[in-house]
């Protein structure tokens, strides 16, 4: 329940207004906030005040750039922070949900499905968490929150950016039923410190009652250290993956990774890998699963090359009005369709009809064919083709360019890679013809400056986005134009139908008048930029600095900063599992440094600063 805003509450934190209390915690008071773009974000004050020590500031920047590297695989990642002023923020996207405290306190225990799905997506986030090199610290039924689309986990990295004393007292504020037994010795904590208090999690989800918990602090840690809990409550496997989790030694307690591979049936074999974690995320939405476990006809546990999936069932007549059921066909009898289909193990949908409702219409034909994903077709053929946008230097590639290269082709290509394609092919994609290309099969997705804000009717999913964008304005390095108010009476090259309307309009807002000149199309702005008939040539970040780059004299990008697009990738619609992995992909492309050294090969002569940082990321839906 979002509160009003207080007396003494702040309206705004960095580039977030405020407009609602969340709640209040120990480390601060979290407010909801919107940014200049109007994504919604869940903005925390922080109560401690840093100092002036620069090796603290080194520690805190540290800590905020791990976590803001997690990738979103059932979590809320931060996306902005200031942990210098004198009011230190933290950002986080804003999860419409209850906790699963609240829920609890609420219906009581869980149970079933709903169990299965918060044990699969909280897991999935952990170890998302851990392979960033973070530490929970703080893993408990308040911070985790049950968004429509299953359970995402909140504040991770925050304590241990905050917690610098290492005491008892510190760690123990508010959460002492959930720390495990070497906080409460003062021993050294690690990523097994988290998969204690996730055990504990789920015990209590499932009971309804806090695992260790008692009438006094003294009473709870000697719970912790001493005695074991009762998991009768809790079905198998998952009873003796909890029971392992909470185990006195944290030697003895799995990974986040294998309790993950565990729940999902997989072998615990090293870590969880993307695609593990792509299928954890869609176990844990209710809208996508739970998927049963399903084991091969030898009953040894399935691998990522032969997990479940499933098949669509065979055409039908259109039945007389009715409504359809879906039913799971049992572990069993996909053992035995196993032996039909050449030895893989499947899971069949079936659909049985009774006269009652008329039939839904049925959904547009799959890009993938006999593929239930891109991913899945990317990892069984080792074959992608993307469709890219053409005549923009530096991003996309003109007609004839053999190979093709830019920006976006070699995004397109790292992402698809990433998915498990050894052989991507790139095509030309047209604004006119991109949504045709991937509904026909032509493409198996699209990188082409797909800003999702004005394409999120299309019948696609958006996975990213891969670069956010701001609408600006290009100008040669040595014009005297170095801010919006030099733009004042300056000539403005325009073209119907582009962002040149906007701004126009925020120039106006600044009470800047410009003289408009119009152009056919972003090459005629460009030549008459070069040859000094405008002097500004509109457009977003990105694409001003692909005409700029090839220029033989420096041009500008002014830094205006004007809205936001963020530019992401289309796949065919429904293709929830793709969409998560992709996601995943951009992560790696900005951590792994890939990101920068494309942006600087592409537009590095250009007077440019990209924005380096990785981008918000929109949900699969």
């Amino acid at each position: 329940m979002i509160e009003p805003l207080g007396s003494g509450d702040p309206k705004q934190l960095g580039p977030f207004t405020l407009s609602g209390r969340i709640g209040e915690g120990g480390q601060g008071t979290v407010y909801l906030g919107t940014d200049p773009s109007g994504e919604r974000a869940a903005v925390k004050l922080l109560h401690v005040k840093f100092t002036g020590d620069a090796m603290a500031r080194s520690r805190f920047a540290r800590e905020l750039r791990a976590a803001e590297r997690v990738a979103s695989f059932c979590t809320a990642r931060v996306i902005a922070a200031d942990l210098e002023g004198d009011t230190p923020y933290i950002a986080s996207e804003y999860i419409d949900g209850p906790s699963l405290r609240e829920q609890i306190d609420r219906s009581g225990p869980m149970s079933g499905d709903d169990l299965e799905r918060l044990a699969v997506g909280t897991a999935t986030a952990l170890t998302a968490i851990h392979q960033a090199g973070i530490i929970h610290r703080d893993f408990k039924p308040d911070n985790v929150l049950l968004a429509t689309d299953g359970p995402r986990v909140v504040d991770f990295g925050i304590s241990r950016i905050l917690d610098s004393t290492g005491t008892i007292t510190s760690r123990a504020i508010g959460t002492p039923a959930y720390m495990a037994p070497e906080q409460v010795s003062g021993d050294d904590v690690g990523p097994f410190t988290d998969v204690f208090a996730w055990g504990a999690t789920i015990a209590y989800a499932a009971t309804g009652q806090a695992a260790f918990g008692a009438k006094s602090i003294a009473a709870v840690l000697n719970r912790i250290l001493n005695h074991d809990i009762d998991l009768t409550p809790l079905p198998e496997p998952l009873r003796g993956v909890v029971a392992d989790s909470v185990s006195k030694r944290p030697a003895d307690r799995p990974t986040a990774g294998q309790i993950l591979l565990r729940l999902l049936g997989h072998p615990e074999t090293g870590d969880a890998s993307t695609v593990v974690m792509t299928q954890g995320a869609l176990v844990a939405n209710p809208e996508t699963g739970p998927f049963p476990v399903v084991k091969d006809i030898a009953s040894k546990e399935v691998d990522e090359q032969t997990r479940a999936f499933r098949v669509p069932a065979p055409p039908q007549k259109p039945p007389s009005p009715s409504k359809r059921t879906k039913w799971w066909l049992p572990a069993s009898m996909a053992a035995a369709a196993a032996l039909v289909l050449g030895g893989v193990a499947v899971v069949v949908t079936l659909m049985v009809n009774s006269p009652d409702v008329a039939p839904k219409e049925s959904p547009a034909p799959s890009r993938s064919g006999p593929y239930a994903s891109v991913l899945e077709k990317a990892k069984r053929t080792g074959k992608l083709t993307i469709g890219v946008k053409g005549d923009l230097p530096g991003v996309g590639f003109g007609p004839g360019d053999e190979p093709p290269t830019g920006f976006e082709v070699e995004v397109g290509r790292w992402i698809a890679k990433e998915l498990g394609a050894k052989n991507v092919e790139v095509r030309e994609v047209t604004a006119f013809n991109r949504v045709q290309a991937l509904t026909s099969g032509a493409v198996d997705l699209v990188v082409a400056t797909y800003a999702w804000e004005a394409s999120r009717n299309d019948p696609v999913t958006f996975a990213g986005p891969y670069y956010q964008a701001r609408n600006d304005v290009l100008v040669a390095d040595d014009s005297d134009i170095r801010s919006a108010a030099d733009l004042r009476g300056k000539r403005l090259c325009v073209r119907p139908g582009t962002n040149a309307a906007e701004i126009q309009k925020w120039l106006a807002g600044q009470g800047i008048a410009v003289e408009p000149v119009e152009g056919t199309d972003a090459g005629d702005c460009m030549d008459m930029l070069r040859t000094r008939l405008v002097d500004a040539f509109p457009g977003d970040d990105i694409m001003l600095a692909g005409f700029a780059n090839r220029e033989p004299v420096k041009y500008r990008v002014l830094g205006l900063g004007v809205g936001s697009a963020r530019y992401s990738v289309g796949l065919p619609k429904g293709d929830v599992e793709t969409c998560e992995a992709v996601r995943h992909a951009v992560v790696k492309l900005f951590d792994s440094g890939t990101a920068r050294g494309l942006l600087t090969k592409f537009f590095g002569n250009a007077v440019f600063t990209p924005d380096r940082s990785i981008p918000v990321k929109v949900p699969c839906r």
